[in-house]
């Protein structure tokens, strides 16, 4: 079969011409990538999570290879909203790209106070991912992401983005569906499945966690099949909800695989940093394997894996 796959996604209100996004927290804050892939071919850049003021992140050393993966804690580090808009976004914006910017915050103030910040920025930022799965400092006990009330509230705090807002929840949970059926209900386009895996790594030399912040987040391969389960649960609950497919995701399989489950778009984190041409041959790789298989739109593999489910 010759004739090209039409590969446009929709993610709520918002078309792409690809479903083939960056993760946040893997690519940057601006075009670091754009000496190894065309960012205006992707379906969007989204941008490392910002909060409204400039943050330090955690201690080093932050991050550790795993045999399937990678564990971080970053801690989050940043130059806040505005800096970012003036320093970083300007050249996304001339590279061609979409942005979808990220934000997080320790707080629910905080979050309002991004979004706040959001509001005024260019039209190709075309939506604003809130990253829920953050430490609350108002409950040390818990992430935000971690209850669908606190999630709730967080994206309610955001109604003043001025785009459509994605939330991405956390796997660290027994019941995502009611936490992501609480971010629709809080005014959430889509939701991004998932955030990393709570883990940590011991220095058996020095008996003591590896990583400067103790524990971190575990990505990569290892947490794939985790994510795709988020996927197909929450779709086969919430099937007018978009999800955005994240994590594990090096080779167009996976990706696929995610779209079976219920995803509308995919976004590719950890394999950038092995190879930082991964998304150019992730999106080609779907054309391709949609060619041979005789699948002239990829949209229709989106929840594929429920039918008479």
């Amino acid at each position: 079969m010759g004739e090209r796959v039409d590969l446009s996604s929709t993610v709520g209100s918002l078309a792409f011409p690809n479903p083939v996004m960056t993760a946040s927290g893997t690519a940057g804050h601006g075009v670091e990538l754009a000496d190894y892939v065309d960012l205006a071919s992707l379906g969007a850049v989204v941008v490392k999570s910002l909060s409204a003021d400039p943050w330090a992140g955690n201690p080093a050393p932050r991050v550790h290879q795993t045999p399937a993966g990678m564990i971080n804690s970053v801690g989050l580090q940043g130059p806040g909203i505005a800096v970012w808009a003036a320093d970083n976004l300007p050249a996304l914006i001339d590279s061609g790209a979409r942005v979808v910017v990220s934000i997080w915050g320790r707080s629910i103030d905080d979050y309002r106070r991004a979004a706040e910040l959001c509001a005024s920025l260019p039209p190709e930022v075309v939506a604003v991912e809130v990253n829920v799965s953050c430490p609350n400092v108002e409950d040390r006990h818990q992430m935000f992401a971690h209850d669908p009330a606190s999630t709730r509230a967080v994206v309610e705090a955001t109604s003043e983005a001025g785009r459509p807002r994605w939330a991405k929840l956390s796997p660290n949970v027994t019941d995502i569906v009611s936490i992501a059926a609480a971010a629709q209900e809080a005014g959430a386009e889509a939701v991004t499945l998932t955030n990393t895996l709570m883990g940590m790594v011991i220095n058996t030399e020095s008996r003591r966690p590896l990583l400067g912040g103790g524990g971190g987040g575990l990505s990569g391969p290892a947490m794939h099949a985790v994510a795709v389960r988020a996927v197909y649960d929450v779709h086969a609950a919430l099937e007018d909800l978009p999800i955005i497919g994240v994590g594990g995701v090096t080779s167009a399989d996976d990706a696929i695989e995610f779209m079976l489950a219920g995803a509308a778009a995919i976004q590719v984190g950890t394999a950038n940093f092995a190879d930082p041409r991964t998304t150019a041959r992730v999106l080609d790789g779907i054309h391709d394997w949609c060619r041979k298989k005789q699948v002239t739109r990829s949209r229709d593999l989106v929840g594929a894996a429920h039918d008479d489910a």
